[in-house]
């Protein structure tokens, strides 16, 4: 209870600072992830472009959109994302639905006794390949 009060007002501090201050992020196609499996020690990179599920363990990540600010501006990459749980044979569990963002990922962390999953960037497609 005391932590989610500490994140409400965190987050109106954000939003009372920035109120006046009109900074356009940019959208961009991939959202770099970083994800922990707790019980191998095992950290993965993981690309995941827009609208397309990606796996990590017994997780399905499909990101929404990925948001960054401009070179000029303070740096902050923020991804929209919904991560479900998947068991063969089982209906998928919803486990997190939300914003993260990559300058304060114990914001809004998706809680699972397992896996973390948080934010490190936003890049778009390699024209090259």
């Amino acid at each position: 209870m005391v932590i989610s009060l500490f994140k409400i007002f965190l987050f109106l501090i954000l939003i009372t600072f920035c109120a006046g201050y009109n900074v356009r992020a940019a959208s961009y196609e991939i959202a770099i992830l970083q994800g922990l499996d707790k019980v191998t020690a095992r950290v993965l990179t993981i690309e995941a472009p827009i609208g397309k599920v990606v796996s990590f363990g017994a997780l399905e990540i499909i990101v929404r959109t990925c948001d960054k600010r401009p070179p000029e501006e303070t740096p902050e990459s923020t991804i929209f994302l919904d991560i479900w749980e998947v068991f063969q044979g089982e209906p998928a569990q919803s486990l997190f639905r939300g914003w993260m963002f990559a300058s304060s990922p114990a914001l809004s962390a998706m809680e699972h006794p397992v896996y973390d999953v948080w934010v490190l960037d936003c890049k778009n497609a390699d024209i090259n390949s």
